[in-house]
């Protein structure tokens, strides 16, 4: 075979190889335009689909899960707000200040003493908060939660239950007593919530739990608070004063001391029961202080029983025509020699054991004037027993 005819022949297999591609590519084409064509007739359908998934996805997203509100909130988390929000309308901030006089100047200036919490009673504005925080002070002043401060006049006081009871001039409107609840049926673990002012930041909520029940501290005028309530709800410097409230927003407490060595929130807080504030409140509101059946006893102080080793409430004084009198008590004397001659020394009231002056104070706060007591004693180391009847 000649090299042209070679030359011929490639050309035409060549061309023959392009010529196929040609109608291969085009088939091919055709094929796939009818197949976009077929997907296209379906295409309502499938964007029908897509956007019902979308709404799908949009009203699972709109719809809260179960046990949560639209902001995602959860249940216990929605009480513990509305309850705040309702009883935050019954607290208060009180600040006291004293007046100092420049004798250089012969002008008088105010320095700010201190800061604490308190609430709202009745609508009379009476205003309770602990007796420590206004103690000493000059001036109070109370603000109350819609920002607006009135000067406070003191009412009435109780150094020995740290209680006290002041009074604004205040629109009633704007005075929305706390509801009372009780504290004879508190229960270890139940859920508490403490609102106050501590360090001077006004209206700030801190939980917690009873921790404890039936304690004891120790009250300014040196007379125990029993029956106190511990809890580990944060208690700060600033928080005397405030409420201690129930999970149904009931006070159950006034929030008066904690137990810190470096003086901050340590766990554990102590508030005095609501049962002792509902007693004594009516009192200082009516007399300015606690209104005790009337004995005519003076009894020696604790630090006299513990130096002389004496287990009961030693009789120091009787007042002349007292009940005490009547009833025949003996006071601490000095005979001719001047030796001391202890007087009676009270040692159980209606069988209640008396080992301090202190418990007889307390044990005196369950009657009322008329009542009479059996009073046992020990007189001239002999067991003796007397009646009193209180006025």
């Amino acid at each position: 075979m000649s090299i042209q005819v070679k030359t011929i022949f490639r050309v035409v297999f060549f061309m023959a190889l392009l010529a196929g591609g040609f109608f291969l590519g085009a088939a091919w084409h055709e094929r796939m335009e009818e197949k976009g064509r077929g997907a296209a007739m379906e295409e309502p359908d499938s964007v029908a689909s897509t956007e019902e998934v979308t709404a799908a996805e949009a009203d699972a997203e709109a719809t809260p899960m179960r046990g949560e509100d639209a902001a995602g909130l959860r249940p216990e988390e929605l009480h513990t707000i509305n309850l705040f929000e309702k009883a935050s309308v019954s607290v208060a901030f009180i600040t006291t200040s004293n007046f100092r006089y420049n004798i250089f100047s012969h002008s008088t200036t105010e320095v700010q003493r201190g800061t604490g919490s308190a609430f709202i009673w009745d609508r009379q504005g009476h205003i309770i908060t602990n007796y420590h925080v206004i103690q000493g002070a000059d001036k109070a002043m109370v603000t109350l939660a819609n920002g607006k401060s009135y000067p406070a006049s003191l009412v009435g006081q109780a150094p020995e239950k740290d209680l006290a009871v002041l009074q604004i001039d205040a629109p009633a409107e704007v005075l929305k007593p706390i509801p009372v609840g009780r504290s004879a049926d508190l229960r270890v673990g139940q859920s508490v919530y403490a609102i106050g002012n501590p360090y001077g930041f006004d209206q700030t909520l801190t939980t917690g739990v009873i921790s404890a029940l039936g304690r004891e501290i120790q009250s300014v005028a040196g007379i125990p608070i029993r029956d106190v309530i511990q809890t580990d709800a944060a208690i700060n410097p600033g928080n005397s004063g405030g409420p201690l409230l129930n999970s149904s927003g009931k006070l159950i407490g006034v929030n008066s001391a904690i137990y810190s060595p470096s003086g901050s929130s340590a766990g554990i807080g102590f508030s005095i029961p609501v049962d002792v504030v509902s007693k004594v409140v009516p009192d200082l509101i009516k007399y300015g202080k606690i209104r005790r059946p009337y004995t005519g006893i003076e009894l020696a102080s604790d630090y006299a029983h513990h130096r002389l080793g004496i287990d009961g409430a030693l009789v120091l004084q009787v007042e002349d025509g007292s009940p005490a009198e009547r009833a025949g008590f003996r006071p601490t004397r000095y005979n001719r020699r001047g030796e001391l001659i202890l007087g009676d020394i009270i040692t159980a009231v209606n069988g209640q054991p008396i080992h301090s002056r202190s418990d007889f104070i307390l044990e005196l706060e369950k009657y009322r004037s008329g009542d009479e007591l059996r009073i046992e004693l020990v007189r001239d180391g002999q067991q003796e027993e007397l009646r009193l009847t209180l006025e």
